[in-house]
């Protein structure tokens, strides 16, 4: 009977002698991983640069003294939250209700009625906010006052895309959804400029709310998220060194 030979020991692994660099594929994923937190973070930081020159223009404008209404602009963006000063008859016929306009946690309206000046053109002036009556079939009534009227308000740029209940048809009534200069216009015949006065002071306030909010520039978000993408790219380069290159390390102190 023939005795087999016995199978050969299968060669073992040199230990680790601290020759051995860190795993390439952890290394490559944890510079990427890295790359794109930097990335994100900076995004966040020019976002937030942005928001504060923005908010630092509109503070400056706000503050300036009040001008006439200016003629032939061709970047209204510029003169938003400018104090200005109007005058001209109001249009009572075609006055609106802007709905679900929120002040202190009340719902109430925002009273637009358009003002025909006496350069021929015509400016919608939001009047100011009226509180919901008992029910909402019980509209608010405001009248504008007759005769030339002048007022100061400040410039603000509705927005241009908005998302609407319903089939978005014109509303027959005078209860609007949205403030939209061009709608308004397309549904009134009216070439109203495309730019609302916030009125501030002037006849017809008696019952109405003038204090507008200033915009929500989302600065302190910014900055959240930019300190939140620092902090994983931090976070990874950590664990990477923890992991990968810390054994490594000491696999060289030991040798």
């Amino acid at each position: 009977m023939a005795i087999s030979e016995p199978a050969a020991a299968a060669p073992r692994r040199p230990p680790n002698d601290g020759r051995r660099k860190p795993a390439w594929i952890p290394t490559l994923v944890t510079i990427a991983a890295v790359a794109l937190f930097v990335l994100a973070g900076n995004w966040q930081h020019r976002r937030m640069l942005q928001k504060q020159a923005l908010r630092a223009q509109i503070e400056a404008a706000a503050a300036a003294a009040p001008v006439p209404l200016p003629p032939d602009v061709v970047d209204w963006g510029d003169w938003r939250f400018r104090q200005v000063v109007v005058s001209g008859t109001f249009d009572a016929a075609h006055q609106i209700l802007i709905d679900n306009e929120v002040r202190a946690g009340r719902a109430g309206y925002d009273v637009v009625t358009p003002m025909h000046l006496a350069d021929d053109r015509i400016v919608l002036v939001d009047r100011g906010w009226a509180p919901m009556g008992p029910t909402r079939a019980e509209l608010p009534s405001f009248p504008p006052p007759p005769g030339v009227v002048s007022l100061r308000g400040r410039i603000d740029i509705p927005p241009k895309h908005y998302f609407e209940l319903g089939d978005g048809d014109v509303p027959e009534g005078p209860l609007w959804e949205h403030l939209d200069p061009q709608r308004f216009g397309a549904a009134t015949g009216l070439p109203v400029l495309p730019v609302v006065v916030e009125a501030i002071d002037g006849p017809g306030s008696e019952g109405l709310a003038r204090d507008w909010p200033r915009p929500d520039f989302g600065i302190e978000m910014h900055l959240g998220y930019m300190l939140q993408w620092y902090t994983f790219a931090a976070m990874a380069a950590g664990l990477w060194f923890w992991f990968a290159l810390r054994p490594w390390l000491r696999g060289r102190a030991a040798r």
